[in-house]
This record gives structure tokens, C-alpha cells and sequence, in this order.
């Protein structure tokens, strides 16, 4: 695991002072903040098997996952067996998922060290040209790994689910509405949607 990025205690102090509900979130969960994974692998690896299921149910195929291989990597991968990953919970398609991706990262196509002199744009193009991995994933992958602060992941489940908790009693409201909101919260979006994910799931995730 990666620390605490240095960005967060500003960020937490401007979204703090600008929006009510993320000054409530941020004094609910002192001490915590994003942890960013090392492994570009693992990364991307635990993206695509947190795809559209909750992150309890994430975890669980990730427990058994990490049980199942000696350790979760590309090599690994590749010489697994689709039944055994399959046994793992993750489906047919998901596992073809993996397995592209440990192939691009086993033939050395994922150099972090390139990745991060993009930006957040030219990454999510380098990366959706995987079998397996959009754009959802591709943000995760920014956020996590690349430690990028203004990150607006628009089609993810939990920030339009915890903005219409918070913000419009419930009702989910246009991405445009989200997006017109999030500007506020510029140039750390990635770290408001953190806490907005904390008001539904208090564990922190890792990608």
C-alpha cells in the first residue's frame, strides 16, 4: 500500500470549506484517508473484479481469489485455469478480463513509469484499449495507483447513489446535475467522492 497522498489534508480543508455535507463527512471519518496500491496489476486486477458488484461482494471474490493463486499476478493468472478462477466467483467474462489483462502486463505494456507522465485523459485511453477495462475502471486505476486528485468517476454506482442521498433527498438526479455539482469541488474531486463513498461503505476499499 501506497500512503496518504500529499494533496489530502489541503483538500480536505478547501472541500471542507466550500460544501456542507463533504465538512460533515470529513469530520466523520478522521484518520482515514485513500490508500493507493503500488501493483499495477493488482490494480487493475481488483477494478475489473469490482465491476458492477458491490464492494462487499468485491471483496469476497477477491478473499477467495488471493486464497486460490500463490499470489495475484500476471504470471499467476496465466497459469491458472479457467474453472479455478471461475471457482473463485468471477465470471466467464471477467475472467477472460484478467486473463488480457495479465497478457498486455506479462509482455510489459503497463509500465507505470510511462503511465504516470500522462495525463488523466491519455491514461484512460491507454487503458481502455484492454479487453475489459472502460472507463470506470480506467478511473479507478487513476485514483488508486496514479494517486490523481480530480478524478470524477460519473458512472460509478456508489457517488450517484451517496450524491442523491446527500444532496437531493434521494432522487437521482442527470449526470449533468452531477457533474454541474462536482464543480465545486475541483481540483480535488477524487477525494470528495472518496468521502462520499464513506457515507455508504465506512471500510475504505483499495483498487
Amino acid at each position: 500500500m501506497l500512503g496518504k497522498p500529499p494533496y489530502w489534508d489541503d483538500a480536505c480543508a478547501q472541500l471542507g470549506g466550500r460544501d456542507p455535507v463533504l465538512a460533515r463527512l470529513i469530520a466523520s471519518y478522521p484518520g482515514i484517508s485513500l490508500q493507493g496500491r503500488g501493483d499495477v496489476f493488482l490494480t487493475l486486477a481488483r477494478s475489473i473484479v469490482g465491476q458492477q458488484i458491490s464492494v462487499k461482494a468485491a471483496d469476497s471474490v477477491w478473499n477467495r481469489l488471493q486464497s486460490a493463486l500463490p499470489d495475484v499476478s500476471s504470471a499467476a493468472v496465466l497459469a491458472s485455469d479457467t474453472a479455478a478462477l471461475r471457482a473463485c466467483g468471477l465470471s466467464q467474462r471477467k475472467v477472460e478480463y484478467l486473463a488480457d489483462l495479465a497478457r498486455h502486463h506479462a509482455e510489459g505494456r503497463l509500465a507505470s513509469e510511462r503511465l504516470a507522465l500522462m495525463d488523466d485523459e491519455a491514461v484512460i485511453a491507454e487503458l481502455v484499449a484492454i479487453r475489459g477495462i472502460g472507463r470506470w475502471t480506467a478511473e479507478m486505476f487513476l485514483m488508486f495507483h496514479l494517486m490523481r486528485p480530480d478524478v470524477l468517476p460519473l458512472d460509478d454506482i456508489g457517488l450517484i447513489k451517496a450524491v442523491a442521498l446527500h444532496y437531493h433527498d434521494g432522487e437521482r438526479r442527470p449526470r449533468q446535475q452531477l457533474r454541474l455539482l462536482a464543480e465545486a469541488w475541483q481540483p480535488y474531486r477524487s477525494v470528495a467522492t472518496w468521502y462520499l463513498w464513506r457515507s455508504l461503505e465506512p471500510v475504505p476499499v483499495s483498487y
